[in-house]
């Protein structure tokens, strides 16, 4: 699990502009975990997500856009800048197995609201 420190150093690198927020530093490991169960390919997607609302509602918890932007920067295998990913076009649903252990997971009401079926597969 990240730590505090690395997020810092995380937070460091995002290039800021006045909206930044950050709530909780759980909110990014949060949006790592969600990323890092994600199949990557070569180049950044054209497809449009809203992946911050699609990463809350898995983590049942608010999530900013900085919050994914700090998490794909720290990623090893995240290129790209929001919402623009290296992400697949056929996203895995993560095992809820990655919420254990962050306090702030499932605290909020999104989860109630996720869609799966924007899921083409769930991670094992």
């Amino acid at each position: 699990m990240l730590t505090d420190q690395e997020i810092e150093a995380g937070k460091a690198k995002l290039r800021h502009t006045s909206d930044v927020l950050h709530e909780h530093n759980d909110c990014i490991r949060l949006a790592y975990e969600w990323l890092d169960a994600q199949v990557t390919i070569k180049s950044g997607s054209k497809k449009f997500r809203p992946l911050k609302h699609i990463i809350e509602k898995w983590a049942g918890r608010y999530v900013s856009q900085s919050d994914v932007e700090v998490a794909a920067i720290m990623h090893p295998r995240i290129k790209g800048e929001y919402p623009n990913y290296n992400l697949s076009a056929k996203i895995v649903l993560p095992n809820d197995r990655r919420l254990q252990g962050i306090g702030e997971a499932l605290t909020q009401g999104q989860r109630d609201r996720m869609d799966r079926s924007i899921y083409s597969t769930v991670e094992a």
